[in-house]
């Protein structure tokens, strides 16, 4: 039974025992005692002034019994507007709903789009840019829709944040009053079906956003195929040349009639790389090193790289690689490179997709398309077709040193003479000369003759 309601009846119980209870007293034995002053007629004894307090009682337990009453009125209205929101978010749920069902059969008809168009490898090249842009379109929409679902879930934030605050009025309420506990347990499970609810929509946008993840990797595929299989210009070879060449100084000192003999060289060249080591590419002519019979006794090398404006790095190592002794790497270590910030070239995985290439001459003085052409005598090397010096674009013709980029931007080789350019695809050394201030114990001499007579001893069309 209510609480409030045993009170107000015990109270009206004690009242009317008050009220009916006739009361006597014994009579005492006579005692003269002194005269009494009379009372007025409207004094009031114990007993009335007791009743009154009772029904002063009353009244406040009946005021305060009318005030939880309009309480639990006011809690209801309440109630009744946050049942008309919900309905109103059950709704926005349902064009939600369809919204992305819609979303999804779009994404699956523009997987089966993208699959039909990697599949048709005679695709023309308008095709695949209407592709594209359909591509973009979709992005496009995905990404509304993705919008569009971020303000829903807001939206249901802010719903659930009401239900919840409605959820503490509800428990408030019970514990004044007792008969809202059948509402506030109505009122528990809307917030769970809600959750639920969320969770399913949650659930769906996840597997949208897969489908976008999916179709952005398509579209991504199908637009390095479409890079890898377009040359690229010349002028943006060059251009990138030019960004991102590096400077690269040789010191060598040696022993001299007169005192210690210094020679120097430096080259403009670029970063290379096979994927795990990063080097700079040259040709045995940028190196201070002369081809002779018998090469000197080299005691002190020195590699520095420079760019300005004010970087200086020195190199550990040169190599002259095993695909020709000519073809010199010097190899950087992973500071280096990232100090630097140029781009890396990687080397070329199909050099031959193209008949031509692009010749960059003296470090950036001059550059052009050449035709190539394989010999089967050869496998390492390609021939420049020298019929096409027209092409070239500078005052220079092919010669030793110069570098040959593949027209997707890799690096194909470097020109050992002015008709063969040795095919850079691995960095695989034959000889290796450590730097430092005295590199005397290494034998530099018979390192350097060691190459010189691997050179001689190549064709002569290659020498």
């Amino acid at each position: 039974m209510n609480k409030t309601l045993l009170l107000i009846l015990c109270d009206f119980l004690l009242l009317n025992l008050l009220a009916l209870t006739r009361w006597e007293r014994a009579e005492p034995s006579p005692v003269k005692q002194p005269p009494v002053p009379k009372m007025e007629a409207n004094a009031v004894t114990k007993d009335q002034d007791l009743v009154e307090s009772m029904k002063t009682a009353l009244a406040d337990e009946r005021a305060t019994r009318d005030q939880l009453a309009q309480q639990l009125s006011t809690l209801q209205g309440t109630l009744g507007t946050r049942e008309q929101e919900l309905q109103k978010i059950e709704s926005d749920r349902s064009q939600l709903s369809t919204a992305l069902s819609q979303t999804q059969r779009t994404a699956e008809e523009l997987n089966a789009k993208v699959q039909e168009a990697t599949q048709a490898a005679t695709m023309t090249r308008e095709e695949l840019a209407r592709l594209q842009r359909e591509l973009e379109e979709r992005r496009a929409e995905a990404e509304r829709q993705k919008q569009q679902l971020a303000n829903y879930e807001k939206q249901q934030t802010e719903a659930r944040e009401r239900i919840e605050g409605l959820a503490a009025a509800v428990k408030v309420a019970e514990r004044e009053k007792q008969i809202l506990t059948e509402t506030a347990e109505t009122l528990r499970g809307q917030v769970v079906a809600e959750r639920q609810e969320r969770l399913k929509v949650q659930e769906a946008t996840t597997q949208l956003a897969q489908g976008v993840g999916q179709l952005a990797e398509s579209s991504g595929q199908l637009t390095k195929e479409i890079r890898e299989n377009r040359p690229i210009n010349a002028n943006v070879l060059f251009n990138d040349f030019l960004t991102n060449r590096v400077a690269t100084n040789f010191t060598a000192v040696r022993a001299g009639l007169f005192g210690p003999a210094t020679r120097q060289s430096s080259a403009q060249t670029i970063l290379v790389s096979d994927g795990q080591q990063t080097y700079a590419l040259l040709h045995y002519a940028d190196t201070p090193f002369p081809r002779v019979e018998n090469n000197y006794q080299w005691e002190k090398i020195n590699v520095e790289f420079t760019r300005p404006p004010d970087y200086r790095s020195s190199a550990k190592e040169i190599q002259f690689l095993s695909v020709d002794p000519r073809v010199v790497v010097v190899p950087l270590d992973p500071e280096q490179v990232k100090a630097l910030g140029v781009k890396i070239y990687p080397t070329a995985l199909e050099p031959f997709k193209f008949p031509e290439a692009v010749l960059v001459s003296g470090g950036g003085q001059g550059y052009g398309e050449v035709g190539f052409k394989l010999d089967a005598s050869q496998p390492g090397y390609v021939r420049v077709d020298n019929r096409f010096f027209r092409r070239i674009f500078g005052d220079f013709a092919p010669s030793r040193g110069d570098l040959v980029l593949s027209k997707t931007g890799e690096i194909l080789g470097i020109m050992v003479n002015s008709d063969y350019c040795a095919v850079v695809n691995n960095f695989l050394a034959a000889r290796r000369l450590t730097t430092g201030d005295d590199v005397s114990a290494q034998q530099t001499s018979s390192i350097l003759n060691d190459i010189n007579a691997r050179v001689l001893s190549l064709p002569l069309k290659l020498q």
